[in-house]
């Protein structure tokens, strides 16, 4: 049996469960820990039968609850490399400083080493043997490639790049329990390389989004699949393609183009989520749905629809408009995806 149930889907938390076989994924953990429980029981949809979490992207949406509920469970985290590199640096408090004012401290440094060593040697403390071999102050070393064409004002972020090796002899090991960024386990995939989590196959893709490798999916399981296309700017030809031949579309309708214009947002936020990396607006997947796609999924579902900018009345009619010549008995049963409550399990 294969059971496709949307948590939540929105700004505020997205959460999804795939069933096939007897492989359970969460994909997405943009909820609390508890809340994820409360509703997955809520749905009939037990937490201590999942045997994954699968990650699109690493804005706080979809990763908020990701730390505490893979620990909870004991079970891996699939990311890509970028994805996952992203959300430890969003979790591990940073502190910037320039090219100029990273290498004076290496200097500061290695002259407080070289005045410690001469103190020494005055003293008759230490051996000739045991002294350093440079007499004058050290230099913090030959710069990386990178670091040679750095700016002298261009900061540098210490959790991302942690400098030469003496400063990572001084950082604390963490343990598991302080360390936020710890998962049970961690697995890596590429967008465009397929693999298995058990009895699902999953095919991850590229899509046009301000984050740091973000994709959508492909779920199949005993001759279903289920299209995952969420966070995307617009619909290039990559994602059309992933997009054919499914029996299940959850596909997202942001926004209303005159209520994001007229809205509350800022205007640097209007633009980004305009943008061909921002987020779909309903006329935009009302256009793939009448010209795009093949009208072959048993059930679409309209996915991360704003609260600010959008009305699920709004959404839904836009898109029936243009799947109004493809309805039928057996596909296209139109569905919306809500954040504050679960969208109950389809089966097929």
């Amino acid at each position: 049996m294969v059971r496709f149930t949307v948590l939540a889907s929105g700004s505020k938390g997205n959460s999804t469960v795939v069933s096939g076989g007897r492989t359970r994924i969460l994909v997405d953990a943009g909820l609390s820990c508890r809340e994820l429980f409360r509703r997955m029981k809520l749905a009939g949809e037990e937490p201590e039968t999942l045997n994954a979490i699968v990650i699109t992207h690493e804005h706080s949406d979809h990763v908020g609850g990701l730390a505490v509920t893979a620990r909870k469970l004991g079970i891996p985290v699939y990311f890509t490399e970028g994805t996952h590199r992203a959300w430890m640096r969003w979790l591990t408090p940073r502190r910037q400083m320039t090219y100029a004012q990273w290498l004076e401290r290496c200097r500061r440094q290695a002259a407080e080493r070289q005045a410690e060593a001469d103190t020494a040697r005055d003293a008759g403390e230490t051996d000739e043997a045991d002294l350093p071999a440079e007499s004058g102050p050290v230099s913090p070393g030959p710069a990386s490639p990178t670091m040679g064409r750095m700016d002298a004002a261009e900061p540098i972020t210490e959790a991302a790049d942690p400098g030469p090796a003496t400063e990572q002899a001084s950082t604390p090991v963490l343990s598991r329990r302080e360390d936020p960024t710890w998962l049970p386990a961690v697995e890596y995939f590429q967008a465009g390389q397929p693999f298995e989590i058990g009895d699902i196959a999953v095919s991850p893709f590229t899509i046009p989004h301000d984050a740091a490798d973000p994709v959508g999916f492909v779920f199949r399981s005993e001759g279903v699949r289920m299209g995952f296309a969420t966070d995307l700017g617009y619909i290039p030809p990559n994602v059309k393609a992933q997009l054919t031949g499914v029996d299940l579309l959850l596909l997202e309708s942001n926004h209303d183009l005159e209520m994001l214009r007229d809205g509350p947002y800022p205007w640097s936020v209007k633009q980004r989520v305009l943008s061909r990396v921002g987020h779909l607006s309903n006329e935009a997947a009302s256009e793939f749905l009448q010209n795009g796609y093949d009208g072959q999924a048993a059930y679409v579902i309209l996915a991360h629809l704003s609260e600010s900018n959008n009305l699920p009345e709004l959404a839904r009619v836009t898109a029936e408009r243009a799947l109004s010549g493809r309805a039928s008995l057996l596909a296209n049963r139109l569905l919306l995806a809500a954040q504050h409550e679960f969208l109950s399990g389809i089966y097929f």
